[in-house]
C-alpha cells in the first residue's frame, strides 16, 4: 500500500474503514507514514481508530516517532496535544520527560491534562516521583469528577511518593480539595470500592475533620 493509498484510506468516511487502514499501517510500517499517522491522530474522531493510530506509531523507530510527537505538544488543537501525550506514554522513550512542561500538566483542557499526568506516571526519573506528585497535587479539587478520578489514579500509581502532598492537601485544603485527597489515599491504601464509594467515604471525613478543626 502506498503512502497516497494510506492517506485516502484514513480518510474515508466509513469509521470501520479507518480502523482498518490504522491497522494495516501497524502490521506493515512503514517509517514515510510518521508524518500522516500523527497528523490523524489530531484529527481522528474515533476513539478505537485513535487507538489504533497510536499502536501504529509505537511499531516503529523511537528515533523517528517521538521527535515528531514532540513538536504536536506545541499544537493549538487540543486533541493533537492530548494524543501526541497518549502515544508518548505508550512509546515510553525518556527523551519526552523535558517536554511535560507545567504548561502541559495543567493545561486548561482538561484531556490534555488528564493525558499528560498519565504520561508523567509512565516517564518521570528514578527519584523524580516526590516533585512530580506534588505538583500533580496542586489540581486536587479543581476540574470535573472525571478529571478526579484520572487524577487520583495517576496519584495513586506514585505510590508512596505521593502520601506527602496527599496528607498535607487532606488536612489543609480548600473542602473539595481535601476532599479529593482523602478520596486518593482511599484509593492509595486499596480501602475503597471504586471511586464514586471513595469520594462519598471521603466527604464524611472531610465534613468530621473539619468540624474537629473548627
Amino acid at each position: 500500500m502506498t503512502l497516497d493509498d494510506l492517506a485516502a484510506r484514513l480518510r474515508q468516511e466509513s469509521g470501520s474503514g479507518r480502523l482498518q487502514a490504522a491497522l494495516a499501517a501497524g502490521t506493515r510500517p512503514d517509517p514515510a507514514a510518521v508524518d500522516l499517522l500523527v497528523e490523524r491522530c489530531g484529527v481522528e474522531p474515533d476513539f478505537f481508530v485513535r487507538d489504533m493510530l497510536t499502536w501504529a506509531l509505537t511499531r516503529l523507530p523511537a528515533d523517528l516517532t517521538v521527535p515528531r510527537l514532540l513538536e504536536e505538544l506545541g499544537s493549538p488543537f487540543p486533541q493533537a496535544r492530548s494524543q501526541a501525550l497518549h502515544t508518548l506514554s505508550k512509546i515510553g522513550d525518556p527523551r519526552a520527560r523535558a517536554a511535560l512542561t507545567p504548561a502541559l500538566l495543567h493545561d486548561e483542557e482538561d484531556e490534555v491534562a488528564r493525558a499528560a499526568w498519565r504520561t508523567a506516571v509512565v516517564l518521570h526519573a528514578p527519584g523524580e516521583g516526590p516533585a512530580v506528585a506534588a505538583d500533580l497535587g496542586t489540581e486536587l479539587g479543581r476540574r470535573n469528577r472525571e478529571c478526579w478520578r484520572s487524577l487520583s489514579r495517576s496519584l495513586a500509581e506514585f505510590g508512596e511518593d505521593a502520601r506527602p502532598v496527599l496528607d498535607r492537601v487532606a488536612e489543609t485544603g480548600v473542602f473539595a480539595a481535601r476532599v479529593h485527597a482523602h478520596a486518593t489515599l482511599l484509593v492509595l491504601d486499596g480501602l475503597a470500592r471504586d471511586f464514586r464509594s471513595a469520594v462519598e467515604e471521603a466527604q464524611r471525613i472531610a465534613l468530621e475533620t473539619g468540624e474537629r478543626a473548627g
